[in-house]
């Protein structure tokens, strides 16, 4: 059986030329795992299977799980309003806007990257330089004034806005920066001691940088001037694919979350599509009236990173500093097994 995969799976990372790193689990063993490509192509360094690598909107889950911690401290609910958790003036936002409804993408605010009018995530630095987005407070100038997209509850519509103001929120009620928050309460109780929101201008060793193709000269970039140079709330942490493992794993087991937070964490709240989900930071796919698969996936300028745990047991990250490869390899994945 593991033979076919293998052979399916070798197919696929030639035709992607893949530069990551593919890690499979079944029932908590390991049954594939091998890295590809290259973390530094200037200098030859090759991609290993400690590499870490950037997630891009994968970690909406750590900023999801980040709320359910204070939610599970009693400091705020689900159902809390925006205007009540953040002492930040959003002038044309709707009142009843909830927690609820931007972590389900369904609050209605604006965004500030609007896929329908931009075509390139790169446009969004064109007025204001991308070195200078190091903090949360640095993207409200891009949606603080705009009006709402659409009323409260009314829809899903992925929306990255709505997770820095989630992430807002984190830092007003703890206290803390972002990222120190998520890192003491998610990535240190999980275990993740490679994981962090590094900045690309001080990358630590063993972390792979992004590689753009540039198809005008047909020559490969890097993406340091495509990226807000500091991830956060929704989006940019870096995590090596043993630490992603190591994240399902405590959340499954509510080693990080109380059972009762997890369960609503994980809950399929918002239609999409056919078979598709959302919970919080997750994205669901049902089989009839169970639920299939949970997964998480993340797309940026140099950065495609997929992951998902199974109903039969079945684990896979998939971790690339190229833009495109991810998706082709779990299908070929969840097409063998």
């Amino acid at each position: 059986m593991y033979q076919h995969l293998k052979e399916k799976l070798m197919k696929a990372i030639s035709e992607v030329d893949f530069s990551g790193i593919v890690t499979i689990r079944k029932n908590a063993k390991v049954i594939y795992e091998s890295a590809f490509g290259y973390a530094n192509r200037s200098d030859g360094i090759g991609n290993t299977i400690h590499t870490r690598f950037g997630i891009a909107s994968g970690c909406k889950v750590f900023t999801a799980v980040g709320i359910s911690v204070l939610v599970d401290e009693g400091k705020l609910t689900f159902q809390t309003k925006l205007k009540d958790c953040l002492d930040i003036s959003f002038p044309h936002f709707a009142e009843e806007v909830t927690v609820h409804q931007l972590l389900t993408h369904s609050s209605g605010i604006p965004d500030y990257f609007n896929e329908d009018i931009m075509g390139d995530f790169e446009e969004l630095w064109e007025n204001r330089p991308m070195y200078k987005m190091r903090e949360l407070a640095d993207f409200l100038p891009l949606f603080q004034d705009q009006q709402m997209l659409f009323k409260p509850g009314e829809k899903f519509h992925y929306n990255n806005a709505g997770y820095i103001v989630l992430g807002l929120i984190i830092e007003h009620i703890s206290g803390m920066k972002f990222t120190e928050f998520i890192e003491a309460k998610v990535f240190k109780k999980a275990g993740m001691m490679e994981s962090g929101y590094f900045s690309l201008d001080s990358l630590p060793e063993r972390t792979a940088i992004g590689y753009i193709d540039d198809e005008p000269t047909g020559r490969w970039k890097t993406n340091i001037y495509s990226m807000p140079i500091t991830g956060g709330a929704d989006g940019g942490a870096f995590v090596t694919a043993s630490d992603m493992v190591k994240f399902w794993d405590a959340l499954f087991a509510n080693e990080l979350l109380s059972q009762a937070t997890t369960q609503i964490l994980m809950t399929p709240h918002i239609h999409i599509d056919e078979q598709d989900y959302y919970g919080y930071g997750v994205w669901i796919k049902k089989q009839g009236d169970s639920i299939h698969k949970h997964h998480l996936m993340g797309y940026d300028p140099g950065v495609n990173f997929r992951s998902a745990v199974y109903d039969n047991g079945l684990q896979i990250v998939i971790l690339s500093n190229q833009n495109d490869g991810a998706f082709t390899i779990m299908r070929a994945i969840e097409d063998s097994l």
